[in-house]
């Protein structure tokens, strides 16, 4: 629950370091190309923000609401999403490395040109995210909701596979290793000689 608004804020460009907001709307809010270290927001919606080309490291976006925000091109290190929800929202060029994401809501997500490396997503909603020919290396699935995602031509190599469903989850052409084969096989009822 938001206790305040903040309409058509211009922070492009801005350093963000140390910023912290709680319970704030932030609607129609320019980051583009905006850079910051540690900043944390609780608790807060994000409503038709521009995130383009900006780049975050060691920040926290805390349970927080995305609703129709274009994250082009924007960087995202060692970031804390834990609980968010994105709604409606681009992710292309997207880059995540690192950070904890887990409980996140991406149901229906377009991620086909977006790329996550090293990243905690447990428990994390992708129920039909599209991620077909995205990048997705040593990511920590563990307990998500995959169900009828698209993860065709994917680049899955090191992440955990134990929550996908290979009835549900469309895998066509992705990338996977030795290791994650012998995951889905069993995961298809095969059993191992």
């Amino acid at each position: 629950m938001t206790t305040r608004t903040i309409f058509g804020i211009d922070w492009d460009h801005d350093d963000l370091t140390g910023l912290s907001f709680e319970h704030v709307a932030f609607v129609d809010l320019d980051l583009t190309e905006a850079t910051g270290q540690g900043a944390v927001f609780s608790e807060c919606t994000f409503r038709d923000t521009a995130f383009n080309v900006s780049e975050h490291t060691g920040s926290a976006f805390l349970n927080c609401t995305f609703a129709k925000c274009d994250l082009f091109e924007a960087t995202f290190t060692d970031c804390k999403f834990v609980g968010s929800r994105f709604d409606g929202c681009a992710f292309t060029l997207t880059k995540v490395v690192g950070g904890d994401w887990s409980f996140t809501g991406l149901r229906g997500a377009d991620l086909r040109k977006a790329s996550f490396s090293g990243v905690r997503m447990r428990e994390a909603d992708l129920t039909g995210a599209r991620c077909e020919g995205a990048t997705l290396h040593r990511l920590d699935l563990s307990g998500a909701v995959l169900d009828k995602a698209n993860l065709e031509r994917c680049d899955l190599r090191g992440s955990d596979l134990s929550s996908v469903d290979p009835l549900t989850v469309s895998l066509k052409g992705a990338l996977i290793e030795p290791e994650q084969a012998m995951v889905l096989a069993a995961g298809l009822g095969v059993r191992f000689a």
